[in-house]
């Protein structure tokens, strides 16, 4: 899921975040905040986009980093989500920054935060390529300062979200702990994120055993696993947050594009090649199953939390993947990760709106 490096230095611009749907309470409110439902639409062409040049972006890491790695053509990166009832306000990085002065952010979760908050600091550092940052790394936590506006955004690499412990027997992947959460406690706006690490096997799998309900156990049903330790976060949520002082948000099941029968051509193996995106508002092969899961658990949750429900737009992006131009080019294979510029900044872009 690519390597972190460690750093402190200074340079330019910044940073952050995801929201959506509304869950409270234990019924769910199946409509974003504005009133539009931002996340139903189509993808349309904008020669207008995208929102900065990626070459000019000092930010962007070697998986997600497209171009730099080969990647020739650029028409993915000019497509515009429009919501079928609404219209999106242009990101305004300005705007953005104001709103969040004085304040802290933490990303938490797999790859994929990583992906979303690298797209964020991007769409700011290209309305102020001058302004200061400090960039800091203690453990798996990255922390981004923006310094003229006084915004810390950090990130937290947490895979699972539970905890991963080393004990006499292995690594132990416990579904009742979140000991990590302690991380993440007086933090203006929190995002979670987890999904991609769960059906993991073999040698990339991070854990030797699994314990729940005080039992170890070799292995079980990772779907059952990952509603274990939703549920587990959810009960740290409800316990932890104080919403007069907290925002939280879940990002939604960021998908995969690796059998293309899902999109109706049975003879892609993978992303490779693929250069636009569905222009339908449905997706063939459905949504994924952890969708619901992820939804089942947020309408349990008492406090607010919001899910920016990305699943459907990523869906019908074959096209944004790195596929062959991301960590391993030219020899690795990559249709989960997304080029930036690309589908991440969109993410932002709704995001952008929910928070106006």
């Amino acid at each position: 899921m690519g390597l972190w490096v460690h750093s402190s230095f200074l340079v330019s611009s910044s940073l952050f975040m995801v929201l959506g749907i509304v869950y409270q309470g234990n019924a769910a409110a199946y409509g974003p905040v504005s009133g539009c439902d931002f996340f139903t639409g189509r993808w349309v062409f904008d020669p207008s986009y995208p929102l900065y040049s990626a070459s000019a972006c000092p930010f962007i890491k070697r998986e997600f980093s497209c171009q730099k790695n080969g990647r020739q053509d650029l028409i993915y990166t000019q497509y515009r989500w429009q919501p079928l009832d609404c219209t999106l306000t242009r990101f305004n990085a300005f705007n953005f920054l104001e709103k969040f002065s004085g304040k802290s952010i933490m990303f938490v979760g797999d790859s994929l935060s990583r992906n979303q908050w690298q797209s964020l600091t991007c769409m700011l550092h290209s309305a102020v390529p001058n302004a200061e940052f400090n960039i800091t790394r203690v453990g798996d936590v990255s922390t981004f300062e923006f310094l003229d506006y006084g915004v810390k955004v950090m990130l937290d690499r947490s895979v699972y979200l539970v905890d991963v412990v080393m004990e006499k027997i292995g690594r132990v992947l416990k579904l009742d702990s979140i000991e990590g959460g302690k991380l993440w406690k007086g933090i203006d706006m929190l995002i979670f994120n987890t999904w991609h690490w769960w059906n993991r096997r073999g040698p990339t799998q991070p854990w030797d055993f699994i314990e729940v309900g005080g039992v170890i156990k070799k292995d079980m049903d990772r779907m059952l696993a990952f509603e274990t330790a939703l549920n587990t976060w959810a009960r740290w949520v409800d316990a932890n947050i104080d919403p007069a002082k907290s925002l939280v948000f879940f990002q939604g099941i960021s998908p995969s594009h690796y059998n293309g029968s899902s999109w109706n051509e049975p003879k892609a193996k993978n992303c490779l090649g693929q250069k636009q995106p569905l222009l339908g508002t449905t997706y063939p092969g459905g949504l994924p199953p952890a969708l619901d899961v992820l939804k089942k658990v947020l309408s349990t949750v008492k406090k607010p939390v919001k899910l920016l429900d990305i699943t459907m737009l990523s869906l019908l992006r074959k096209d944004g993947h790195p596929s062959m131009y991301g960590l391993g080019a030219p020899l690795g294979m990559d249709c989960s990760h997304w080029c930036l510029a690309g589908v991440p900044d969109t993410w932002n872009e709704i995001l952008y709106n929910l928070i106006l």
